[in-house]
């Protein structure tokens, strides 16, 4: 790649978009899926906003041909998706589900026709119910069902897809998901979410291995959530270990051990957890080095020394833009992150795999959704990822976040992220004016 300059982006720079099978497929009872920790979590009473399910979604399982058109015409060149595990596995492990695996055949075929290239996403959050059932992510026996995902993903799909993911952010599966109960499947316990958390890690070494094995010349790398920590009051000392904690848990967590570091040694005092089982030769399996380190990045954190002020998402600016989930808005930290990223790691390579917002108020008016508060936050972020690459940060690619308004996990789908507003009654679907723009800056490989 040339360098970024003159705000333009590097050649061969990735302008795409990402989803997740969850919050858009739908179809959840069909053609053999079988049930997800999802599935079970919203379903029941009290876990999503007034209770809304992904059972719908946005129905892209019947759509995919119509939305693959619109990607198509915002001159899109990637696009990101998960595969559902219990679409293709509807056990967890054992019985393949060539249904399944036809769908996702016949999506990579229409993008293909499109000139979108695939990039897949091998497991984000849809974990067979049948294997939370006997453990989950806290016992080990995940990681060898999971392999047989990847074999079964990779084997069907590897002679024209090239690029994996495999596994997206951990750190929210593990901490929201085993930790706080806040997500799927909804448990409280952290040194669940500890174990979980470093058998995902493992999986993910294990998915290299898979990768590279049945896909010659294949790229693969994990997806984490990274957020920039600064201390709220910055003349504060107890603020600033705020920080240093905040950023052993949202951070160092899972990208100390990929680099070949081990965990922090305070990961477990600061979780309240106990560390897992780590059997010899997991943590040079972690650390086998992917081809790129995937980053999504929506909002930092100001840390506090007083856990109700962090709570509350502060920020030294009582100005800020915030988006509708409350989360301040700013560009610059993205640049910092990339740049602390580069320092303390330097990954091979850098793909923006997420990044995004949501706003209240999108509606279609004679045919058009005006939402210039994301279209801002577009430019914003990627006038920052150019800064970064600018200063040397191998930044490859970007994809937005999201393709199509969806469903958005425990917020059920009030929160809108989408460069594509969804009319969930009609399925009705209406390109943006973010989406606009984004198209524009695809095109031109360069800042608008």
């Amino acid at each position: 790649m040339s360098e970024a300059t003159d705000g333009a982006f590097p050649d061969g720079f990735t302008w795409g978009v990402a989803t997740s099978s969850y919050q858009i497929e739908g179809a959840v009872r069909e053609d053999g899926r079988g049930e997800s920790i999802w599935d079970r979590f919203s379903h029941t009473p009290g876990r999503t906003v007034n209770g809304e399910t992904g059972d719908i979604a946005c129905d892209h399982y019947h759509r995919y041909r119509d939305d693959v058109a619109l990607m198509r015409e915002l001159n899109l060149g990637a696009y990101r998706f998960s595969v559902s595990w219990p679409r293709v596995l509807p056990d967890g492990r054992g019985r393949v589900n060539e249904a399944g695996l036809d769908f996702y055949d016949r999506l990579v075929d229409e993008l293909l026709a499109a000139g979108i290239k695939p990039w897949v996403t091998l497991y984000c959050w849809d974990l067979p119910q049948a294997l939370e059932d006997q453990g989950g992510w806290p016992g080990r026996s995940t990681v060898d069902a999971f392999t047989e995902l990847v074999e079964a993903v990779t084997r069907r799909l590897g002679d024209r897809v090239r690029d994996y993911i495999t596994v997206n952010e951990p750190f929210i599966m593990a901490y929201l998901g085993y930790g706080l109960g806040l997500h799927a499947p909804g448990r409280r316990d952290m040194t669940d979410a500890l174990a979980a958390g470093h058998h995902a890690l493992l999986a993910h070494g294990r998915a290299l291995e898979v990768v590279r094995a049945n896909v010659p010349g294949a790229r693969a790398g994990i997806t984490l959530s990274l957020a920039p920590t600064y201390p709220l009051d910055a003349d504060r000392e107890a603020d600033h270990e705020a920080a240093r904690r905040d950023d052993v848990l949202f951070n160092r967590w899972f990208l100390d051990p990929l680099f070949g570091r081990g965990y922090p040694d305070d990961l477990a005092r600061i979780t309240g957890g106990t560390m897992p089982q780590i059997r010899d030769g997991d943590l040079a399996l972690i650390a086998a080095p992917g081809d790129f380190l995937g980053v999504n990045y929506y909002t930092p954190t100001y840390s506090s020394a007083d856990p109700a002020i962090s709570d509350s998402l502060p920020h030294p600016d009582p100005g800020v833009e915030r988006t509708a989930l409350n989360w301040p808005v700013e560009p610059g930290a993205l640049t910092d992150l990339l740049a602390r990223i580069q320092r303390d790691y330097a990954p091979r390579s850098i793909l923006i795999a997420e990044n995004g917002a949501a706003f209240d108020g999108d509606r279609v008016i004679d045919g058009r959704v005006a939402d210039p508060r994301r279209t801002a936050y577009l430019a914003g972020h990627l006038r920052a990822v150019h800064d970064a690459i600018a200063v040397g940060s191998p930044v490859e690619g970007y994809f937005a976040w999201s393709a199509l308004d969806n469903f958005e996990w425990a917020e059920g789908y009030g929160k809108r992220f989408g460069i594509v507003h969804v009319d969930y009654e009609t399925q009705g679907r209406t390109i943006k004016d973010s989406g606009r723009y984004l198209a524009r800056v695809a095109t031109s490989n360069r800042l608008d």
